[in-house]
């Protein structure tokens, strides 16, 4: 049986309430810099275009491991920590 939230999440256009920048580097911060990377806002936004209910992650370090773009190319992403810290600022954090 399927979590009930991905089917919500999907369904529904779902827009976050405010919107801040990363101010330190976190594992959460990693995923949303990969998720931008590729031209999303974050997991929400792409599980709603892609129509998917899962993201490829390393199992080792739970990091995105691969993503479609809207132009259906793919980034891949290494297992280890991609964003630097001088990019850190420029992640934007969703909250919902």
């Amino acid at each position: 049986k399927k979590p009930e939230v991905s089917g919500v999440m999907a369904k529904a256009d779902i827009k976050p309430k405010s919107i801040h920048d990363a101010k330190k580097w976190s594992a959460d911060v990693e995923n949303l810099y990969r998720f931008q990377q590729a031209g999303y806002r974050d997991e929400v936004e792409y599980k709603q275009v892609k129509q998917v209910d899962t993201v490829e992650r390393w199992p080792e370090t739970g990091f995105i491991k691969k993503l479609q773009r809207r132009d259906n190319t793919f980034n891949y992403f290494d297992k280890q920590r991609e964003c630097k810290d001088k990019e850190v600022h420029k992640v934007k954090v969703y909250v919902y």
